[in-house]
């Protein structure tokens, strides 16, 4: 049974499709990453790691989702293989959480590394049952359809095992 409240977040949820765009200047890129990766200090403490995700992000495929002119979330995507792609890193700000623009960025991406031959779309996360903000990360993956590949114990450190999440694109 579809309810008006359904009904009223799939009509909302439509409108950030028109809104996802992929980003090619290097500029933006880093303008859009730092400001939205800054504003999400619950995932991104370490500012070393946060700073590596900005630079990183200059040479990869970035996609945009924009409100009102404002980004208001990315994602990009690192080549992995001759076969996978990795959802390097995905930030979208607190207050847009949670009303499908994640999941759009996502289903754009998957597009674009389809269209580019990739077979493979892998992410890595903070293994579930650690941090309550990652299990949160963890149910997303899952709900759009990755499934568990493998947990590295020690690849970050021993706080923090590392979850890999596959989907296959073919």
């Amino acid at each position: 049974m579809v309810t008006a409240k359904k009904l009223e977040n799939k009509k909302w949820r439509r409108q950030y499709i028109k809104m996802i765009v992929q980003i090619l200047d290097k500029d933006e890129k880093c303008t859009i990453s730092r400001n939205i990766l800054e504003s999400l200090i619950e995932w991104f403490e370490i500012e070393e790691g946060r700073e590596n995700y900005i630079a990183e992000s200059v040479g990869q495929i970035f996609i945009a989702a924009k409100e009102d002119g404002m980004n208001v979330g990315f994602l990009c995507l690192k080549e992995t293989g001759k076969d996978t792609v990795e959802l390097a890193v995905m930030g979208v700000l607190k207050k847009y959480q949670r009303n499908g623009i994640g999941r759009q960025l996502l289903e754009t991406a998957k597009d674009i590394a389809f269209t580019k031959g990739y077979s493979f779309l892998q992410v890595k996360t903070v293994e579930m049952g650690k941090y309550d903000v990652y299990d949160k990360t963890n149910l997303f993956y899952l709900s759009c359809g990755f499934r568990e590949f493998e947990v590295f114990p020690t690849l970050w450190d021993v706080e923090n095992p590392c979850q890999v999440y596959v989907m296959s694109l073919r």
